[in-house]
Parts: C-alpha cells; sequence; structure tokens
C-alpha cells in the first residue's frame, strides 16, 4: 500500500496540485478538523474537492476520524502545549476510535491532507504511523 501526507502551508496551488499529480495520488484525505477557515485559502473543503477533481482527477474526503479534538487541538496551539503530550493524546484518540479498523482500499494511494508545511510535528504523520503499524506493507512518503 503506497499512502502519502501533504501541507498545504508555504505552497501555491500549483505547486500544491502539480505535486500530488506527479506522484501519482488517488485519493485525497482532508484530515483536518476545520477544513473551512478563511485562512486555507484554496483548500477549503468545497473548493479543495473540486480542484482535486477537476486538476487531478481525484475525489477528495474530509475524515474527521483521523482529526484532533478541539480540546487536543488547544491544549497544544492555545495553551501551549508540549507536541509530546499532544502526540500522547491523539495517539491514545486514534486507538479509541480504532481507526485501524477504517477502509483500507481508500487509503491505498491516498494522501492525508493537513495544513502544516512539514509532517515533523503534525497529526498526519502521526496517522501514517499508526496505520502503518496496524497494516501491512504500508508505504508512507511525505510529499
Amino acid at each position: 500500500m503506497r499512502l502519502f501526507t501533504v501541507g498545504f502551508t508555504q505552497k501555491t496551488a500549483e505547486i500544491f496540485f502539480t505535486t500530488l499529480k506527479q506522484a501519482g495520488v488517488e485519493h485525497l484525505i482532508d484530515i483536518r478538523l476545520h477544513n473551512v477557515s478563511q485562512l486555507a485559502g484554496f483548500t477549503k473543503r468545497d473548493d479543495l474537492a473540486y480542484f482535486a477533481k477537476s486538476i487531478c482527477g481525484i475525489p477528495y474526503t474530509h475524515a474527521t476520524d483521523l482529526a484532533p479534538t478541539e480540546e487536543i487541538l488547544n491544549a497544544v496551539k492555545k495553551a501551549k502545549g508540549t507536541w509530546g503530550a499532544y502526540e500522547k493524546k491523539f495517539l491514545d484518540l486514534m486507538a479509541a476510535r480504532k481507526v485501524e479498523k477504517l477502509d483500507r482500499e481508500m487509503f491505498d494511494g491516498g494522501c492525508l491532507l493537513c495544513s502544516e508545511p512539514t509532517p515533523h510535528h503534525c497529526h498526519r504523520r502521526l496517522v501514517a504511523e499508526y496505520l502503518g503499524k496496524h497494516w501491512k506493507n504500508v508505504s508512507v512518503t511525505h510529499l
């Protein structure tokens, strides 16, 4: 299974969609809790679904089961919590949600989308690693 991840911050729409096409992404899976903010620019939910289909010929799904809760987000962003605490809470949340039971087919060739420019301190990396531990033969590429 090929699984991709991508962040849209610090990318133009041209770079973002060209990257998806060149990588061979087959499904864009938005794992943000909030995907309609004005700050999201070309990645607002309805616009992103349209662009993904029109430019890349791929479907778009908003998968909130793979998003952190508002409480977990606020603990790190507003209360200035540590990445380690965020990571533990989010991993516990995925285990409680049993995300490994999601439809595996949707993820083969799929790309997990979040806003962070790099995967290092982003929950998309945690999701990819979690699924990789629970499913066999998962190859993760961070775009």
